[in-house]
């Protein structure tokens, strides 16, 4: 990255241009910043208005004096992809501003809050039909990204995000996002053990095909990182998961300790409640395959009777948050850090 500090804005066409700016430092003169969002272990995502339009954004601060070599790596495919992928149910990255010590990403603000408390709000799952109009928005979103060789490989609740007053739901987070090039294998480190393939867990040390049960040889490496040796084929895997989790409010694979959520991945164990209809089963029972190969491609997977009659609305829009109301009104005061 330039240490110099630049500056990029969104042309009228949608992509991110360089622009140069020598010298800066913070965000002085271009965004207010307000209230913190979220933090990472090399990141705080704060609130933040631009000072001229007066637009709301989600601000994501890396702090570059504390990434590694792999952490910068995974930073720069991060922006490398989102600015590739532009689309309605993907969170837009508007600018990157490059300082000597911090990288700011300026993206579009996701004021619903996450699936995955969304899924918490509700006990024993969502109402399928639904379940069944955020499934299809994620479904859309990770083929759009898959058609551009970009693989997420970090498909999670914690990363679709909800945007009430669109109606829609939209993925973010690519910090794991990698180009593939067609037929080729990937082999990084990626996912959380909650939501990643059997393949995933196995890394380069185990054939898929002879999984068996490897605990033995399961260090603490395959458990806290893992090592990836498919690209697209985890996403569907992924996606598998995030439907159980909306039908039936709890994750599929979930034990007392990781090396038994492990095995229960690698046996691919798990149980339907009774509630869950025939063909919602049948298309998760499809994703959910041990072997990449069987799983069912995101073709498959929107053609699927369950995902029929879902006309081209979103969600109905609904009102923003309460604390988001008064920041959204043209004379509001500006914004407090917290």
């Amino acid at each position: 990255m330039d240490s110099s500090g630049q500056v990029t804005t969104s042309a009228p066409d949608g992509h991110i241009e360089p622009k140069s700016s020598p010298g800066r430092s913070d965000l002085s003169g271009l965004y207010s910043l307000g209230r913190t969002l979220g933090r990472g272990h090399f990141a705080v995502v704060k609130l933040a208005r631009h000072v001229n339009t007066r637009q709301l954004v989600a601000v994501k601060m890396i702090d570059k004096t504390k990434l590694d070599v792999m952490a910068t790596s995974h930073l720069l495919q991060e922006v490398r992809c989102m600015r590739l992928v532009q689309h309605p149910n993907v969170v837009r990255l508007y600018d990157v501003i490059d300082t000597p010590s911090t990288l700011f990403l300026i993206m579009e603000l996701a004021e619903g809050g996450d699936l995955y408390d969304y899924i918490l709000r509700h006990e024993g799952g969502v109402a399928e039909g639904t379940a069944k109009r955020h499934f299809a928005q994620i479904v859309r979103a990770v083929a759009y990204c898959h058609q551009l060789h970009v693989v997420h490989r970090d498909l999670k609740p914690e990363n679709v995000v909800f945007f009430p007053q669109q109606g829609a739901v939209k993925l973010t987070d690519f910090g794991f996002s990698n180009l593939f090039q067609p037929g080729t294998m990937l082999a990084t480190s990626c996912g959380s053990l909650a939501y990643s393939a059997p393949e995933i867990l196995l890394g380069e040390e185990y054939d898929a095909p002879a999984v068996g049960h490897p605990l033995k040889k399961a260090s603490s490496r395959i458990v806290r990182s893992f090592c990836s040796t498919l690209g697209t084929s985890s996403d569907i895997w992924s996606l598998g998961v995030i439907l159980y989790m909306l039908v039936c409010g709890v994750p599929p694979f979930q034990e007392t300790n990781d090396s038994e959520t492990l095995v229960m991945i690698l046996d691919c164990r798990y149980r339907f409640p009774e509630h869950v209809s025939d063909d919602c089963r049948d298309l998760i029972s499809r994703m959910l395959q041990k072997a990449p190969s069987l799983r069912a491609s995101l073709q498959e997977i929107q053609a699927h009777p369950w995902l029929h009659g879902l006309d081209d609305a979103l969600l109905s829009p609904e009102a923003p948050p309460h604390w988001l109301s008064g920041a959204l009104s043209p004379g509001s005061p500006p914004l407090r850090s917290t």
